[in-house]
């Protein structure tokens, strides 16, 4: 079970990383118009780049802490893209000598999360009748 600090501790970095997840979308609207996601790409991409630098930093120089994973990782991060949770897991794969895996893994993820995303738009069509 989840001690109160560490709940603490995401619930405190998922609201850092929310709010600078809609910044970045605010601000790619505003200099780029509303015609290309370029706020969800941006995120993608940065969070990905952030949470392999924090991966590195919190493993070797912060000997693992788990409260600071805890809130830069899965909760500043988490807010702000859970596309880099993604990519890192996609990347241990392959560190691992998992080459196979890593791909179907990413294929897997990507592949039913637009067909849940789909069946969701569906659901919302036929139940809702909208």
């Amino acid at each position: 079970m989840p001690s109160a600090l560490h709940l603490l501790l995401v619930f405190a970095g998922a609201g850092l990383g929310g709010v600078a997840r809609y910044m970045v979308n605010v601000a790619a609207v505003m200099f780029t118009g509303p015609h290309w996601p370029w706020g969800t790409m941006t995120v993608n991409v940065v969070g990905s780049l952030a949470m392999g630098l924090l991966a590195h930093v919190i493993s070797v120089r912060l000997g693992g802490s788990p409260e600071w994973k805890l809130f830069a990782m899965t909760g500043i991060l988490g807010g702000f893209t859970t596309f880099s949770a993604f990519s890192l897991d996609a990347w241990v794969l392959w560190e691992r000598g998992m080459p196979v895996a890593a791909v179907g893994y990413v294929a897997a993820s990507v592949g039913l999360s637009i067909l849940a995303l789909v069946a969701g738009f569906w659901l919302g069509r036929v139940g809702f009748g909208a």
